[in-house]
Parts: C-alpha cells; structure tokens; sequence
C-alpha cells in the first residue's frame, strides 16, 4: 500500500493530455527571397491569378491552400521571370516558400521562407531544394519519382512537391499567356 501512488501518477500521466510543443521559424522574408532570387531586378509588379485559374488548376493537381502572391520580375523592360510565394500544410502547420522562375517557366530557386512545424524542417537544406532547378510543368514533380524524400519530413516532402507541382501549372496555364 506504500506504494500505491506510484501506480495512481502512471496512471494520470498515461491519460494526460500532452501538449504539442510549435516551432515557428522564419528563415527569410519574401523582399529578401525576391532579391535572393532576382538581385539584378528593377520591378517586381505583383499580378493576381483568378479564382476561375486557381480551381481549374485544384481540379488536376489539389487545391491551394491560400492565394498565390505572384510577381512579374522585370530588369528595365526585359522580363527576368516570376516570382511566386505560396503555403502548403506540413503535418499540421503551414509552410510559406517561394518559387522563382525563368522567362520560360524553369524553376530557378526554390526557398523555404517560413516552417512552423516541430519536426521535418530538413527541407529547407540546400541539397533537397536543388532537385527543383529546372523542373517545368512537363515533368513528373512527384516525391519518390524525381523528387527524392528525406526520412522524418515526408509530408513537409510531399506536400511542398505537390504545391510546386501546382505553381508549375500555374505558369504553364496561366502566366505564360500574361
């Protein structure tokens, strides 16, 4: 009977709630990931993407879970390309990041600007953003086909793939005709 606390306190910590502990980290504002990606560029002009565009592109790719906040990049009149920041859900947060692209809608740099998950954050390492450079809406952007996962962060992984798959078709369908 000494001891019967002993099981009373395994008992409530067993059936406690736990507390899930958030971890907000801005790595870099959006002014920054536009002159990180774009330093020789004279305008960033912003341009709104319709609501009509947006559901057309959830049809074949998901939805968007906010609005894209895209930008024409422009050195004096020579187009330098688009610069598109967008969020995702993580596991349970959002993640913000950017995408710039070429003139012909090649991805050219890809940066994790916000990440508020606990765990999972090694998407914002270089080597794992550097598989996106190039990719257009022509190819697969697909985690495990040409985009490879990282052990611990496969749905910050995934969904950042899929929502890079998206701004893709967004170009493809939208800004390349702009």
């Amino acid at each position: 009977m000494r001891h019967t606390w002993i099981v009373a306190s395994a008992l409530a910590t067993a059936v406690a709630p736990t507390a899930q502990v958030a971890f907000a980290v801005e790595y870099m504002d959006v002014a920054g990931a536009q002159r990180s990606a774009y330093p020789e560029a004279t305008a960033f002009e912003p341009y709104t993407v319709s609501a009509e565009a947006r559901a057309d592109i959830a049809r074949d790719a998901g939805r968007f879970v906010g609005v894209p906040q895209v930008w024409r990049v422009r050195s004096g009149e020579r187009l330098l390309g688009w610069f598109i920041v967008d969020e995702v859900i993580g596991k349970v947060e959002r993640i913000t990041y950017s995408v710039a692209l070429d003139p012909s809608g090649a991805i050219t740099r890809l940066d994790v600007l916000a990440y508020r998950e606990s765990h999972g954050d090694a998407i914002k390492l270089p080597a794992w953003r550097m598989q996106f450079k190039g990719k257009r809406s022509s190819d697969p952007v697909r985690l495990d086909a040409d985009i490879r996962n990282i052990s611990g962060s496969t749905l910050s992984c995934r969904h950042v793939t899929e929502g890079v798959h998206r701004l893709l078709l967004l170009y493809d369908r939208v800004l390349a005709h702009a």
